[in-house]
């Protein structure tokens, strides 16, 4: 099922295919928890129904967790 959400982080509309049904985003819709109603799907996809944040921005926003901490300051 095709999903357009606008991006929380950018304002840009962005449309995704998802493994998502009707009903299940329905449950979303009416207070079920994303995880609940769809527990299928992945991490990155939930926070796209949530948010509209592709996991495209989210790693240009916030980094993969993988890099190095920033050094101590002296």
């Amino acid at each position: 099922m095709e999903i357009t959400r606008i991006s929380l982080l950018t304002g840009e509309a962005h449309t995704r295919d998802m493994d998502v049904t009707p009903a299940q985003l329905a449950a979303w819709e009416a207070g079920t928890f994303i995880q609940d109603a769809a527990p299928h799907l992945p991490k990155e996809e939930r926070e796209f129904i949530l948010t509209g944040i592709t996991p495209e921005e989210w790693r240009d926003t916030f980094g993969t967790g993988d890099e190095d901490p920033a050094p101590d300051a002296p």
